[in-house]
């Protein structure tokens, strides 16, 4: 099979030629269709985070595609069913956090196309449990970004606990932020979009955003709180002055949602004395867990969201990585195999 290969950190990936990897016992075997391209794959390329990935390895953890073959103890009814191969390959299942719906809290846990091998590959192995099946109504195509970009500011506006006609600002209007806006109005919030680019502030507002705000040339503080403050600000920027902005832009009893991840493990500073007094929460959200993704593809299937995305071929990957990091995909990319 032909496989993207990341040989070694900050190296460009190179096209390979690999065997066909046969499932294991509780793994079923998926041949691609189509395979998002994540931020997080270019961190794992990189070796930006504390913990880091061991090369080689294949990135990409947005596959799409049916299942060709089941491993030892796997139903073969699950054969020729289309499937999404997530973030979260694989978790314990027995400790508190499995046990209580927080399964992507759990230390045990494997990622795909991190701490194993991922989906920028013509098959890919996954956990069969792990896998989450898509509905008819949704193309691979759109499945592959709602498999980690939806899922994941569909977790984060589900623990901003965002209710009807509450300000939600959203910081970083790209592959994540198009969805986030999207469902932060499916909740009922009024949603101001803020980056740093024209066209992705004209895609937040061809999807419904209330306001925009560009942050380059206006200060992203002072607009939002001229518009009322914001009730939750979600951060999906992996710009630390982002994260920053985004706290002083919050009204009292403010939610301050982190999602982004800088390189380098970054940090900001939170005034004790200002979140006492104003009620704020600082709040983390990590990727949604199964039944969260399959919340996201309900709701796709019935029309309620837009995937904004473009198609690239996998030869294209390092082309595709700098798009990325130089700002110039309007949203997406996806591989199509």
């Amino acid at each position: 099979m032909k496989a993207a290969v990341v040989t070694d950190f900050g190296k460009p990936l190179e096209i390979q030629d690999l065997p066909v990897p046969e499932p294991g016992p509780g793994q079923v075997l998926v041949k691609m269709e189509a395979s998002g391209l994540c931020h997080t794959d270019i961190h794992a390329a990189h070796g930006d985070w504390p913990v880091k990935p061991r090369p080689p390895f294949i990135p990409g953890h947005e596959g799409i595609g049916p299942v060709r073959a089941v491993g030892q103890g796997v139903s073969a009814d699950l054969i020729g069913k289309r499937v999404a191969v997530p973030w979260l390959g694989s978790s314990c299942g027995t400790c508190r956090y499995c046990l209580s719906g927080r399964e992507t809290l759990c230390e045990s846990q494997v990622n795909s196309g991190y701490s194993v091998d991922g989906c920028y590959a013509e098959y890919t192995v996954a956990n069969a449990g792990a896998v989450v099946r898509v509905p008819d109504g949704v193309s691979s195509f759109d499945a592959a970004p709602l498999t980690c970009a939806g899922v994941t500011t569909y977790k984060a506006v589900k623990v901003a606990r965002v209710v009807p006609a509450e300000r939600v600002a959203i910081f970083g209007v790209g592959g994540l932020g198009h969805l986030a806006l999207q469902y932060a109005r499916l909740m009922g919030g009024l949603v101001t979009a803020v980056d740093l680019e024209p066209d992705k502030l004209g895609l937040a507002h061809r999807l419904g955003a209330d306001e925009i705000v560009n942050a380059r040339s206006h200060d992203p503080v002072e607009e939002i709180e001229k518009a009322g403050g914001a009730d939750v600000a979600v951060v999906l920027a992996a710009a630390p002055k982002a994260f920053e902005q985004a706290y002083r832009c919050l009204n009292r009893g403010g939610r301050l949602v982190m999602v982004g991840l800088p390189a380098d493990n970054a940090s900001i500073q939170v005034p004790i004395f200002d979140t006492v007094l104003g009620g704020i929460s600082v709040l983390g959200s990590i990727v949604g867990t199964r039944q969260d993704l399959a919340e996201v593809f309900a709701l796709h299937a019935a029309g309620r969201t837009q995937v904004i995305a473009e198609t690239r071929r996998l030869e294209q990957v390092n082309d595709s990585f700098d798009e990325v990091l130089g700002g110039r995909a309007e949203a997406r990319l996806v591989f199509e195999f």
